[in-house]
């Protein structure tokens, strides 16, 4: 991977929100690469993340790769109206994220740059994540909020 990773958008999201709750990432049984690339947004802050919404780095070495296609489904019981197949539904919200902060496929930016897109951008996200309930939206948008200040922190102004 070096200094270059292929991310969907809401991956890259998901990790900056995991750092509000100092989540540690681990293997997980899938196998997807998870915490091998949050381990890198955290420590290489000049890294080039490239804009990527089918198979990116993280799904790559998942179980659910078949053939450059998510085969995973998704919990729908709090989210009825969401597609069931993961790949849906991450294509949904990818293209939600692409239009709300004027990005596209092959996009490169550093983490810095997304998490101020993000937070100039990112304040309601209740039209992007409209299928799941407002409580999850808002614990949700609570913790993208409070994982780039603390992203950005860490980076911009250590002290």
């Amino acid at each position: 991977m070096g200094d270059i990773i292929h991310i969907k958008p809401h991956h890259f999201i998901d990790i900056i929100a995991s750092f509000d709750n100092k989540e540690i990432f681990s293997p997980h049984k899938y196998g997807h690469a998870q915490h091998i690339i949050a381990k890198k947004i955290f420590t290489e802050k000049q890294i080039i993340l490239i804009m990527e919404l089918g198979i990116d780095d993280i799904c790559n070495p998942c179980i659910h790769n078949i053939n450059g296609i998510c085969d995973d489904i998704i919990d729908t019981s709090f989210r009825p109206k969401a597609p069931k197949s993961k790949n849906e539904w991450n294509l949904l919200i990818d293209r939600r994220w692409c239009e709300r902060l004027n990005i596209k496929q092959g996009d490169r930016l550093t983490p810095i740059q997304f998490c101020y897109l993000l937070k100039e951008k990112g304040e309601d996200i209740s039209d992007i994540y409209r299928e799941l309930p407002p409580d999850r939206i808002i614990k949700k948008q609570v913790q993208i909020k409070n994982g780039i200040e603390y992203y950005l922190h860490f980076f911009v102004n250590p002290y």
